[in-house]
């Protein structure tokens, strides 16, 4: 829920209170086998979509402009629907040291969140293995040991296993999905493990050192920026079809090429680099804060729908099912500008790819052996509604086509609950985490929870 309700602290602890007590008490619907052993049920598709710093008001702000209602984006009618907490882990000594998420203490004090928040690097690397880490660490613990993600479990089981995300490819949350190094700025060298090292059948991003953030191309050698892919010879390598052996990549760059492995016979492996600098959309010219839609798209580079659509071409070729992530990572950008045109264009982008995946479900599989997992790694930007600080006022309705009111009082990450929706058989397992409470959200989990959830359903 959305809408921020002004109680008193006396109320809210007694809500908080009761509600435990409940879900202490009530069991919870988690199958069991012969002997009261719990029966993992097989999901041979796993997708996970990832909105990078959204979090309740950006889905509320993004419906009211899209629908001219609250709520209304086709997740939010998914059986299973809490709140995640996204706190990072600390070292002894720091100031943040053994804390979390205090459910009271975040509705008394309006600045609470500002502090102890996580980055999109550990947030991704909690996601994909189940254990905090500290902020910048790319799917290695507080010892910066490497941790076995989901991706490597899945191809461990013989899935075919894919990222995407419409900002560089080995930014942050694809990396903390595949990669492991200590520091999320060695971009070079996480980009040579994802493409010399993964397992990967499909990995899509932005950061084509040839094009400019308005999909121009650079005409001065001397403007080429390899770090995103990994330095100039691995590119060199991807151009020469020579990277990735034995099964070496098929590299796309053109939006023609995006829109052909929609459909059709496709090759084993495909990296997708768009032919742009950073993200597919919100880094273009024009006004940046103008209403959604008022500048003009870059026509020549895919949307999030096309480069998921050619993903799950690709995936669904294996008998054993796939793992993919998808991220609609530049809602993130826009969020730390306070962009709030260009965040709501980056938030339609990201659910009309939840609707494609969902009717690649419908179509192409079902719900027994599909789960879907939409979530976000954090908030950015503190988005509320206008006149916020000390309390908290709901985003305003202004119609569908208008930006709604809403006031951002950040322009970095925050310690908020982000949402979790989630559709098929093996979704019910988030039911057995959902213990913890939010006098204003509800039930919820924490992000690690989301890992354990993606492991149980791969198998044992």
């Amino acid at each position: 829920m959305s809408i921020y309700r002004k109680t008193s602290m006396r109320v809210l602890i007694l809500l908080a209170i009761v509600s435990l007590l409940a879900i202490a008490a009530s069991p919870l619907p988690v199958p069991a086998g012969p002997g009261g052993m719990i029966k993992k049920p097989a999901a041979k598709n796993i997708i996970v979509m990832i909105a990078d710093g959204r979090g309740f008001n950006h889905v509320t702000a993004a419906s009211y402009y899209e629908t001219g209602k609250f709520d209304r984006q086709i997740y939010n009618r998914f059986p299973f629907r809490f709140a995640v907490s996204t706190y990072p882990a600390y070292y002894e000594g720091d100031p943040c040291y053994g804390k979390g998420y205090d459910p009271v203490a975040v509705w008394k004090d309006f600045t609470y969140v500002k502090s102890c928040y996580t980055d999109s690097a550990a947030a991704a690397t909690a996601l994909a293995t189940g254990v905090k880490t500290y902020e910048g660490a790319i799917g290695v613990d507080l010892n910066k040991m490497p941790l076995k993600n989901v991706v490597q479990v899945a191809e461990e089981r013989g899935k075919a296993t894919g990222v995407i995300t419409s900002v560089p490819l080995s930014h942050a949350t694809p990396a903390g999905f595949v990669a492991h190094n200590v520091d999320r700025e060695n971009l070079e060298a996480i980009a040579q493990e994802m493409i010399y090292q993964s397992g990967l059948e499909v990995l899509m991003g932005a950061g084509n050192p040839y094009y400019d953030a308005d999909g121009e191309l650079i005409t001065d050698p001397a403007n080429f920026d390899f770090e995103y892919v990994g330095g100039q010879a691995t590119w060199d390598d991807l151009v020469a079809g020579t990277a990735g052996a034995p099964d070496n990549w098929t590299l796309i760059q053109t939006r023609a090429e995006f829109r052909a492995l929609q459909k059709g016979p496709t090759p084993k492996r495909v990296i997708g680099v768009p032919q742009v600098y950073e993200t597919l959309q919100q880094g273009r010219g024009g006004d940046a804060w103008a209403d959604p839609f008022v500048v003009p798209f870059i026509k020549t580079v895919p949307t999030l729908v096309e480069m998921t659509n050619a993903a799950l071409n690709v995936l669904d070729n294996d008998p054993d099912g796939f793992f993919l992530m998808i991220e609609g990572g530049a809602i993130d950008w826009a969020a730390h500008d306070n962009q709030s045109g260009r965040m709501i264009e980056e938030h339609i982008d990201f659910d009309n790819a939840v609707e494609a995946v969902v009717k690649w479900v419908n179509t192409h599989s079902n719900w027994g052996e599909t789960m879907l997992i939409v979530t976000n790694d954090h908030e950015t930007g503190y988005l509320t509604g206008p006149g916020s600080d000390p309390t908290w006022t709901p985003i305003i309705n202004h119609g569908a086509g208008h930006l709604p009111g809403m006031q951002w009082n950040y322009d970095d990450h925050t310690n908020s609950l982000v949402p979790i929706f989630a559709k098929g058989d093996a979704a019910r397992m988030f039911t057995r985490y959902a213990n913890h409470y939010d006098p204003v959200h509800g039930r919820y989990i924490d992000n690690t929870d989301i890992a354990k959830v993606v492991f149980w359903a791969i198998g044992p």
